[in-house]
């Protein structure tokens, strides 16, 4: 399977598909591989679905990390840096592309000759970036609506779930860089992880299990204060995410559909407060 997460529907078809079925579910991408898309065609496709959902569509983004997507597709892995580059290349030309009249763009990797996109997006269309290291958070901080905060390493072109991503210090130095890119803006930019979610009543023995199935050297103190971790009773959990979102700014926490029953009393409460 090409894919790191197993077997997946087209993410434009199925998004529009959920949002068609729906009345209030916001839909988004989590993340679009931008080398896989030409900018102008999906700033059309993400347009449409923002027009065609009620305004219900956000587009994530990101500038490829699996190497053996590439590979098996005959496409070249370029550099980190040329693949962040031409994601802000793209993101500039999208944005230009959703503003009124013909947009014309020359850059290192796209031209745009007045292309005038259609349609224009109904109101603002919010781009949400992932990434884990300073290239790809500085250029998350300049230019996103929302900023997903990896807590793993894709550098190798493969996940590597070291737990020193996932350390208070290092996600402190990750939100410094998406501040850096920010600059004036960084307080209306909404902030996001990919959490590990246990659900227990004994923590301890949870957090030994974890442990021991993830292979880290760390403490089980250790563990409970990485923000992207989230074990414990259902009010352990809220508390984290409630001193989570006081210390480091985490409003948006997005769970794997296997543990969305698991995790919607947890949202419920939350909602409630």
């Amino acid at each position: 399977v090409a894919d790191f997460f197993g077997e997946q529907y087209a993410p434009i078809a199925a998004m529009a598909t959920a949002a068609a079925v729906t009345t209030t579910l916001h839909v988004g991408s989590m993340v679009l591989s931008n080398d896989f898309r030409h900018p102008a065609m999906l700033a059309k496709e993400a347009a449409t679905l923002q027009a065609l959902s009620g305004g219900r569509f956000e587009l994530g983004i990101g500038a490829g990390w699996l190497r053996r997507e590439y590979e098996i597709s005959s496409m070249s892995f370029d550099s980190p840096g040329e693949r962040i580059e031409r994601l802000g290349e793209a993101i500039t030309l999208m944005r230009g592309l959703w503003a009124d009249g013909p947009f014309h763009y020359t850059g290192k990797h796209y031209q745009i000759n007045g292309l005038d996109g259609t349609p224009k997006p109904m109101n603002r269309l919010p781009i949400l970036i992932g990434g884990g290291q300073r290239r790809m958070l500085t250029l998350a901080g300049a230019l996103a609506d929302s900023v997903g905060v990896l807590t793993t390493s894709v550098v190798s072109g493969s996940i590597d779930d070291h737990p020193r991503e996932r350390l208070p210090e290092a996600v402190a130095q990750k939100l410094a860089w998406v501040r850096e890119g920010a600059g004036s803006r960084f307080e209306t930019l909404e902030l996001s992880l990919m959490p590990t979610v246990v659900v227990t009543n004994n923590r301890r023995a949870a957090t030994a299990e974890l442990l021991h199935s993830r292979n880290w050297d760390v403490t089980p103190e250790q563990v409970w204060a990485m923000p992207s971790v989230l074990i414990g009773s259902q009010d352990q959990i809220i508390a984290d995410i409630q001193q989570r979102r006081e210390q480091y700014g985490f409003s948006y926490y997005i769970v794997s559909d296997s543990q969305a029953e698991l995790f919607a009393p947890i949202v419920a409460q939350l909602v409630s407060h």
